[in-house]
């Protein structure tokens, strides 16, 4: 029986260590399972249904060309996770502009009953995201969203992990205000920035 031939391993180690070897439908398979929470990131960070796919693809298209160099095969997601928000700082880079529109689509998490609760909620976490510039973005999609440890965003976002640690931080501290000036019902004058 050819390798060709061989049944489709079922957990993910086995399937990343295949794909590193160049099985296409194994690599499509890890692809399809992580598509769904990568476009949910790369939403959040960029703000923009076209760009996040975008950024989805050259993630995806850069996990291809690069997996032969993981080292661990049990830390693909993460891998992965790090190729996405590194497509989408790309992205901003060259479009030198931020998009003005956020919709957050929370892939996983509790579900709520008080539907106009949770809509709240995301109104507020939007807004609040909208303060952010795309780097702050990307940190708090990243640690939040997608659960990276703060030494892997750094590396992702080529800052020194002191930098991300402290940009994470004020980026959460400034949504927080953001969030509880929304709640308080203060609103900015027009053009004062924070």
């Amino acid at each position: 029986m050819s390798a060709r031939d061989a049944p489709v391993p079922v957990d993910q180690r086995s399937r990343v260590e295949r794909a590193r070897q160049g099985d296409h439908e194994c690599f499509a398979l890890l692809a399809r399972g992580a598509v769904r929470r990568l476009h949910g990131g790369a939403y959040a960070i960029l703000r923009d249904q076209h760009l996040a796919e975008d950024a989805v693809q050259e993630a995806l298209v850069r996990a291809w060309r690069d997996l032969p160099g993981l080292r661990d095969p049990d830390k693909f997601d993460a891998w992965l996770h790090r190729m996405l928000v590194h497509a989408c700082i790309d992205l901003v880079r060259r479009r030198r502009r931020q998009v003005t529109e956020v919709r957050l689509e929370w892939t996983d998490g509790p579900s709520r009953v008080d539907i106009s609760s949770q809509l709240a909620d995301r109104d507020a976490l939007d807004a609040a995201l909208q303060t952010l510039d795309p780097k702050r973005r990307a940190l708090v999609v990243g640690h939040v969203m997608l659960g990276m440890p703060v030494p892997d965003l750094a590396a992702a976002l080529g800052i020194p992990l002191g930098s991300a640690k402290s940009g994470l931080h004020r980026a959460l501290a400034s949504m927080r205000l953001e969030i509880d000036d929304e709640r308080a019902g203060v609103g900015k004058p027009a053009g004062e920035l924070r």
